[in-house]
């Protein structure tokens, strides 16, 4: 039996006549909830589930009842791709005749670029195709090189190690092929690119523990150029080590600004010209990576999502394509580089799952140095089992969201970060007023469950500068009660809280001797602490909301009654000595 597509938008079904029928008859209801209102352009599936409940048999009887119908919601046209013609330069261009220019002062897991300027007729960002083949002993990579406007191709490289490589260029432009140079590299303490590691961790690439700390603001960099100054300057006084951005504008709720400049430039008539890229916007986009870098803030680059106004996220596959892979080859050599294929990837109506494959196989592609790759969801999450996510990046706003964070580790044996969890603020929005109480006791129990939580902050604002998308001043309570929270991840002996054998009630994190004890929004008098026989240890009691650390005096053996203040947001914190 056909099925109406799970993603095809509510308003579709509804715009039909008959799909409408079926849907009055089997529930009613569903035609006088503000929902099919207020999110016409969702998935049909999604926002059933969310009117009747996921486990209403109702919803199957509607899908299936609307399925004699012919597709209410057709994908974009399919375009014939861009083949680049061997003939692109004629046989008198001798061959490798173009100048090349490479960076001096190389240094390990630091980007670097080789600078070629070339030819610039027809369209070189589709009509050329251009990589170079880096060589040391016993290690080939290559990268896709990319035009940078006027002339310039650009192939970057970010050096895993020191020492004197070689290159090679290969094109069928003529004078950019079989150009041969070297660079050398010296030792750096560039930390390099952070990777997913066994136990659900991150790590840099020389092995220095990972733990990210992250923070959202989505369109930031689409805002006028004091804005983002300011967010900078935020970030700096932030506990943050990463943020989570979009590469496209946004359209929704607290975002009608237009920008000034967009991934591609504008088409004759109107629309966008998919077929180039405006290197003016990737060039301001990559200061702002830049001085990113410089705070120590991980960029989590999101490159789609559904709130658009534009026409980016309906582009069709062949412009997906070409803009999937000028970004990853423009922005891959930066170190502290991740891809996020999509913000709410199941409201995107027009991308099916084996979009995602195709796209995200796309990146790991072009993409020689393994950085981060997720995929976020709204409602359905996804299914983390495949091989090209490095770790699992989901939206829950569920209380006892450490739980699920174990569960969702036990099923895919990969990393979890709930990059949304609700957000602290003030808005008119469920999920944008969370009291800072509860956003840091998320954090410390997904932390304590062996998972990492991304804060976000709404608190209104009449000009309509909010932290969670454009950036600006933060201002919630979090903050500090965060950089806190950090501190006690950083006192572990290995700079992680794993998840240890707990009580019942509450969970326990550490490592190696290193036990912290979290209580949550409740509030013991008193708990009984075991130390292992034939040890000793030192106890303190952690306030995490007041952001006090209290001593038990002495040293302490067998149990101990640890008498606490009968508050919420209290911690215990052992530290064994050791063993002699």
């Amino acid at each position: 039996m056909r099925t109406i597509q799970r993603s095809t938008p509510v308003s579709a079904v509804l715009a039909h006549g008959d799909a409408a029928a079926v849907v009055r008859s089997i529930a009613p209801e569903v035609l006088d909830s503000p929902m099919v209102v207020e999110l016409a352009d969702f998935p049909s599936a999604a926002i059933l589930g969310l009117i009747l409940g996921d486990d209403d048999p109702r919803i199957s009887q509607i899908m299936e009842g609307v399925a004699e119908f012919e597709d209410l919601s057709p994908r974009p046209a399919v375009e014939a791709p861009i083949v680049p013609a061997p003939d692109y330069e004629s046989g008198a261009v001798p061959r490798g005749s173009a100048r090349v220019e490479a960076s001096r002062g190389a240094g390990a897991n630091r980007r670097t670029e080789i600078v070629l300027h070339g030819p610039s007729h027809g369209n070189p960002f589709v009509d050329v195709e251009l990589t170079v083949t880096f060589r040391t002993v016993g290690k080939d990579i290559t990268v896709g090189g990319f035009y940078d406007g006027d002339g310039t191709y650009r192939a970057r490289f970010l050096p895993p190690s020191a020492g004197r490589w070689s290159f090679t260029t290969t094109s069928n432009a003529r004078s950019l092929d079989g150009i041969h140079g070297t660079i050398s590299v010296s030792e750096s303490d560039a930390r390099g690119p952070v990777r997913a590691v066994d136990g659900g961790h991150f790590a840099y690439a020389d092995g220095t523990a990972y733990v990210p700390v992250g923070t959202t603001a989505y369109a930031w960099t689409h805002q006028d150029e004091a804005l983002q100054e300011q967010t900078l300057r935020s970030l700096a006084q932030a506990p943050f080590n990463k943020i989570r951005m979009g590469l496209f504008p946004k359209s929704f709720m607290f975002n009608a600004n237009e920008p000034e400049r967009f991934v591609f430039p504008r088409a004759e008539g109107g629309g966008w010209d998919t077929t180039r890229f405006d290197p003016e916007y990737f060039a301001a986009l990559e200061t702002r990576l830049d001085q990113l870098a410089a705070l120590g803030v991980e960029a989590d680059l999101i490159l789609f999502h559904p709130y658009d106004r534009w026409g980016f996220a309906t582009l069709g596959p062949t412009a997906d394509d070409r803009y999937v892979a000028y970004v990853t080859r423009r922005l891959a050599a930066f170190p502290h580089v991740w891809w996020s294929m999509a913000n709410e990837y199941d409201l995107l109506t027009t991308k099916g799952r084996e979009d995602w494959d195709r796209l995200a196989r796309l990146v790991r592609s072009n993409d020689p140095y393994g950085h981060p790759l997720s995929i976020h969801n709204w409602v359905e999450v996804f299914d983390y089992s495949v091989d090209w996510a490095t770790h699992c990046s989901i939206q829950s706003g569920d209380y006892t969201i450490g739980k699920s964070i174990a569960r969702w580790k036990r099923a895919w044996d990969k990393p979890v970060i709930v990059d949304e969890s609700g957000y602290e603020g003030d808005i008119d929005q469920g999920w944008g007023n969370l009291p800072a109480e509860e956003m840091v006791r998320r954090f410390w129990d997904a932390t304590l469950h062996g998972g990492y939580l991304t804060h976000g902050e709404t608190y209104y604002s009449e000009d309509d500068v909010l932290w969670w998308s454009k950036g600006g001043t933060l201002q919630g309570d979090s903050l500090p009660r965060l950089a806190f929270l950090r501190q006690i991840i950083d006192a572990s002996p290995t700079g992680r809280l794993d998840p240890l054998p707990s009580d019942w009630d509450f969970p326990s994190g550490g490592a190696d001797g290193y036990i912290v004890t979290y209580y949550g929004g409740h509030r013991p008098r008193y708990r009984d602490v075991r130390i292992p026989e034939g040890r000793t240890a030192t106890i303190e009691v952690l306030d995490t909301w007041k952001m006090t650390i209290e001593p038990l005096p002495g040293d302490h053996t067998g149990q101990v009654r640890v008498e606490l203040p009968a508050r919420p947001y209290i911690a215990i914190r052992v530290v064994l000595a050791p063993e002699s």
